[in-house]
């Protein structure tokens, strides 16, 4: 009997395309493809709604669920056998019948700045009075504006090559972009990394710099092969700040920041809210002895909870009537 081949599918960008045949590397390295009975490995990319809608800002677009929704249908129907996501674009709670399988070492996670080709700034602090900074994320915005009231922030969508072109054309308004170090990496564009943005002036999104590996809960032999595949502290790191933020986002997309360290069984985990416009501010840190996977994601639960209970809950239930309204405008200039 011929081994298995299993398929493993992920949208049809550069980035992406990049992190499938990272995942592949790992397999052949752990099912070597000059064993004859290892597993053989296939790839297949798709666009997905997310890809397809560059207009409207990701905000306002309805969560996580745009970048997975398309490649769940292919890996509920058995025509893929394995997804490869960036963790941090995988909604908290997925369709029956899905698991995360692998979660694998992560990239360093934070945030970078990458100023305007051609021009000597090497930090935010250096950006002039106005210049404008652009990010699709409402977490970073916030957060910035918190620190830099003397900046602008202007959405900015597409891959990374568009974002970059669009940050370099000379009739662009960007002076710089914020974007994550990962993906820039990852992609090979290291070289136009500016400087990192770390806490406490910015914390990172939820499960950023690493990736993950989506299966149907019923492929054991999938299950078994994305054990070996997967990184333990960056497993349960990952699995403590998405018990955070499934508590905290009640099935909408949230600006929260998180930083997290496991060392000797014991994790550090911070987290943070912030308001849109940067005025109010909620954060705490809990450090816990922890030795399972549910012991990491009780330690995200509880400081959810603990965010919700100082503020978080109010900042929460205005980001998402503001979200409300903005679609409302949207759909009613879409009219027009």
């Amino acid at each position: 009997m011929s081994p298995r081949t299993f398929t493993l599918a992920s949208r049809a960008s550069q980035l992406a395309q990049i992190q499938t045949n990272i995942v592949v590397a790992n397999l052949e390295a752990l099912f070597p493809p000059s064993d004859e009975s290892s597993p053989r490995f296939a790839t297949s990319f798709m666009t997905t709604a997310g890809d397809r809608n560059q207009s409207q800002a990701l905000y306002l677009l309805g969560g996580k669920a745009l970048w997975t929704k398309d490649l769940e249908v292919a890996l509920k129907d058995g025509s893929v056998d394995m997804l490869v996501h960036s963790l941090k674009d995988v909604p908290t709670v997925l369709p029956e019948g899905c698991m995360i399988g692998a979660i694998l070492e992560r990239e360093d996670p934070v945030d970078s700045l990458v100023v305007k080709a051609g021009k000597d700034w090497k930090s935010l602090e250096e950006l002039p009075a106005g210049s404008v900074v652009g990010t699709s994320s409402v977490r970073r915005v916030a957060q910035l504006r918190r620190k830099f009231p003397g900046l602008k922030f202007l959405d900015v969508r597409g891959n990374l090559n568009t974002r970059l072109a669009k940050l370099d054309a000379p009739d662009s308004p960007y002076a710089a972009l914020i974007l994550a170090k990962s993906g820039m990496v990852r992609n090979g564009m290291g070289d136009r990394l500016t400087a990192d943005i770390k806490p406490p002036t910015l914390y990172h999104a939820v499960s950023q710099g690493a990736l993950a590996v989506e299966i149907r809960s019923d492929d054991a032999e999938a299950m078994e092969m994305c054990k070996k595949l997967t990184h333990r502290e960056t497993q349960w790191e990952c699995l403590a700040e998405r018990s955070c933020l499934r508590v905290l986002e009640g099935g909408c997309s949230v600006p929260v920041g998180v930083w997290t360290q496991l060392s000797d069984n014991e994790l550090e985990l911070t987290g943070v809210v912030t308001s849109l416009d940067g005025t109010l501010h909620v954060e705490h840190t809990l450090k816990e002895k922890v030795g399972s996977v549910e012991d990491v994601e009780a330690v995200g639960a509880k400081l959810a909870k603990l965010l919700m209970d100082t503020g978080a809950a109010e900042i929460l239930a205005d980001i998402n009537k503001d979200r409300e309204r903005r679609i409302e405008e949207a759909e009613k200039n879409v009219e027009k």
